[in-house]
């Protein structure tokens, strides 16, 4: 009963039930069709028959007038014929079955055409096709014409192809079904490695594929898009591994450097001066370990957006509002800062959040900028996105660590020793793309960095 509920076997028996449907309305069909039109055919020559014999009937005898000639035509048809008076009486006989046609009644109307009866011969059983048919002269019926034609060659035609069809139908059903059932067996065999592939995985072990050839049918693309899948799956359970890595150890950095303040503080009788310097270091710890989990909880947020909830944002002022709170930071530095950004740009978008990405990004440049300037440009706006380029001339990035400065925790290893927690750049990535875009950047070492913004205006 299990194999029962397989797809496969559910998917060959409605095969095989829809075509046994389908085959038998076309034999019957065929069957009646074929009946009808032998039938038919059979009629035709009858009346035809007739025709041919009453040309040759003398309308005073009622007799044929080449009686031999036309016997001989009728017995080599196999045709039997029978010429009947009004009084009943029968006037002239040929054929097998001259014995078996009793007078037909008909009414004597000159325009009579006829009429087709079926009777059966009692020592044959055989079924007898018989046309009569009245003999007119001048608009007076003289007697009848019956030509009569045995129905058994047109039986035996119909037993023999019901005995086909009969015989035909199942075998072709077999055939399709097995061959229904071998094509679902060819069509479902990548849905059954990907069961096992999926039984397979573990949280520990992503790395299991399919590897299927590629085919562009829907299980191809099934397959396709599972193996896809998996290496979405793999890449992104790597990197939350190699997160969870990241915040552990630079949550241990502040931690360790508390509990070792702490130690060698409570270890022996300390002066006030040297606890007010102890608790200084372990506040400047905390508030370190403070923008750590703000940091986190920020990502973990930005992973939750929702466009629904986003509201219309005045992006140019936005914009200048941020360069205006980070102009003390420049004026220290002599950095000029400016933002050149056209008025009445909007988009729909979180402001607090947009806020946030342009602090990181801004704070990044002035930090690693010594002289020079930081400048906020619009560099390209359409019915669907914004392009924002923020351009400063500070130390410059190395093209090997392009790739990875908006990774979590990543750090240019010159910029060790420089406070932060290695979250800014990845919290402004992740703000843009929860807005629909994303953040390029081209650098060049001494020459400064180009950061460029692009958001969807309409969520």
């Amino acid at each position: 009963m299990k194999h029962l509920k397989t797809l496969r076997v559910r998917f060959t028996l409605w095969t095989a039930i829809w075509l046994l449907l389908v085959l038998s309305l076309s034999e019957a069909f065929v069957y009646i069709n074929f009946a009808r039109e032998q039938a038919q055919s059979i009629d035709d020559a009858l009346r035809l028959t007739a025709a041919q014999v009453l040309l040759d009937i003398d309308d005073e005898m009622l007799l044929l007038e080449h009686a031999n000639t036309v016997a001989s035509s009728i017995l080599r048809d196999q045709f039997s014929i029978q010429i009947v008076d009004l009084a009943g009486e029968t006037r002239q006989r040929y054929g097998l079955y001259q014995d078996l046609l009793p007078p037909h009644r008909i009414a004597a109307i000159p325009d009579q055409t006829g009429i087709f009866t079926t009777v059966i011969d009692p020592a044959s059983q055989h079924s007898i096709r018989v046309y009569t048919v009245p003999i007119v002269e001048e608009e007076r019926t003289l007697g009848l014409l019956q030509v009569a034609q045995s129905l058994l060659v047109l039986q035996q035609a119909l037993n023999q192809l019901l005995t086909t069809l009969l015989i035909a139908g199942p075998i072709v059903i077999i055939l399709a079904g097995i061959g229904g059932y071998i094509l679902a067996a060819r069509a479902l065999t990548p849905i059954d490695q990907i069961t096992r592939t999926a039984a397979r995985i573990s949280v520990e072990d992503l790395s299991a594929r399919l590897d299927l050839p590629s085919t562009a049918d829907e299980v191809g693309r099934l397959a396709a898009t599972f193996d896809t899948m998996l290496a979405r799956l793999e890449d992104g359970w790597r990197r939350e591994r190699q997160f969870i890595a990241d915040a552990s150890h630079e949550l241990r950095t502040p931690l360790t450097t508390m509990q070792t303040i702490l130690s060698s503080t409570l270890a022996r009788q300390r002066p006030p001066a040297e606890y007010e310097k102890a608790l200084g270091d372990l506040a400047e710890e905390t508030d370190r370990m403070k923008l750590l989990a703000e940091g986190l909880l920020l990502l973990a947020r930005n992973d939750t957006y929702r466009a629904a909830a986003y509201q219309s944002v005045d992006f140019s002022t936005l914009l200048q509002d941020v360069t205006d709170s980070l102009s003390p930071l420049t004026a220290d530095k002599n950095i000029a800062l400016t933002c050149r950004v056209p008025p009445n740009l909007s988009l729909n978008g979180d402001h607090d959040g947009l806020i946030r990405m342009f602090v990181n990004l801004l704070g990044n440049a002035i930090k690693y900028t010594e002289q020079g300037q930081i400048t906020i440009f619009l560099k390209r706006q359409t019915d669907q996105f914004i392009e924002v380029a923020l351009a400063d001339t500070g130390m410059g990035i190395a093209a090997e660590h392009l790739p990875y400065i908006f990774d979590r925790f990543y750090r240019v290893e010159t910029s060790r020793t420089t406070a932060g927690t290695g979250l800014g750049l990845a919290i402004a990535l992740s703000i843009a793309k929860a807005h629909g875009g994303t953040i390029s950047v081209e650098s060049e070492i001494g020459k400064g960095s180009v950061f460029l913004v692009s958001l969807t205006r309409r969520q």
